[in-house]
């Protein structure tokens, strides 16, 4: 009989759990992106088709939707886009690896609710020191803080963002830690099951960083690609530190909240949206966000005991014959 493993398996490794087979990750991934591909194009027409029924002629709605300049029918699209991640992920674990949803949130099988509004509590102390090293610090570019030219006005354009950020930016957050902290992290776990665990770990976390770290654009510079892959190690980290989604997903929706209200307060949302000329005093706020709230959420895990493993003995071989 395969042998029980009585310290149960880290989160990269869930993906054991289901039936064998190292051709699962690949395709698993192959299907995530096309899948993602659909999902877009199936909200660009959707949205399109509200605009279109709302009064607005074709050139209009081309205009909104065409991200030259942040409008916030442009920022529903970039949010849903990332929203039908999250059930494309689930569908893909559910279809490739026969696991249940809620092995793609954490060790424990469920999305850990009082977890997650610890680390949101936490994320928001660390944003806090964040605000203020950003603001004693030089310029950091494009979408930092500046509030030298005074509060912007309110438009109707400007409550209309607030109305997509509060509520679509947390599906959009959460969606980008499914895909890049979540199935991505398990797949590469599943596709390095020969290595060691501190290598299969390293694996796990600095791929799907600079896959996260590269999605944001070609237009980026060095100090804002590295800015995103410092976030994306940290909330790998995370992940293998707390054995879920949950600190990841409260630090990007909340660092999304503190971007995109700053933005609208005092500066402009497609700088916010395409930061691209940033400079390298980025990279000590980030790391400041990102160290803080990594020190704050390894201190919370150790009190309160969050499982990084999961329960019980877990069979080394799924599908193997006894």
């Amino acid at each position: 009989m395969p042998s029980a493993e009585p310290t149960g398996l880290r989160y990269e490794r869930l993906q054991e759990r289901g039936p064998a087979g190292a051709w699962r990750p690949l395709a698993g991934v192959a299907l995530l992106v096309a899948l993602f591909v659909v999902g877009q194009v199936v909200v660009v027409n959707l949205v399109a088709l509200a605009l279109s029924i709302g009064g607005d002629g074709s050139a209009e709605v081309s205009d909104k939707l065409s991200g030259e300049a942040a409008t916030p029918s442009y920022l529903a699209v970039v949010n849903l886009s990332w929203a039908v991640a999250i059930p494309a992920v689930l569908l893909v674990a559910w279809l490739v690896h026969r696991m249940a949803p809620g092995w793609v949130v954490s060790v424990a099988g469920r999305l850990r609710w009082r977890w997650l509004l610890v680390c949101a509590l936490l994320a928001a102390v660390a944003l806090g020191l964040t605000v203020l090293v950003s603001a004693v610090l030089p310029d950091q570019g494009s979408g930092s803080l500046d509030t030298g030219g005074g509060l912007n006005p309110w438009t109707s354009a400007v409550r209309d963002f607030v109305l997509v950020v509060v509520l679509l930016t947390p599906l959009q957050a959460a969606g980008e830690e499914f895909v890049f902290r979540g199935y991505l992290t398990q797949a590469c776990g599943g596709m390095t099951g020969r290595l060691g665990a501190a290598a299969r770990g390293t694996v796990a976390v600095v791929v799907p960083a600079l896959l996260f770290g590269l999605a944001h654009g070609l237009g980026q510079n060095l100090p804002i690609f590295l800015d995103r892959f410092a976030f994306g190690l940290v909330a790998g980290v995370l992940v293998l530190l707390t054995g879920g989604l949950e600190a990841g997903i409260a630090m990007h929706v909340l660092n999304n909240f503190v971007a995109f209200g700053l933005a609208l307060a005092f500066g402009d949302m497609t700088e916010a949206l395409t930061p691209g000329d940033g400079t390298w005093w980025a990279l000590p706020v980030t790391l400041t966000q990102s160290l803080s709230f990594l020190a704050l959420v390894a201190w919370a895990a150790r009190r309160g005991r969050i499982a990084r493993r999961t329960e019980g003995g877990i069979l080394e071989a799924h599908g193997a014959r006894v």
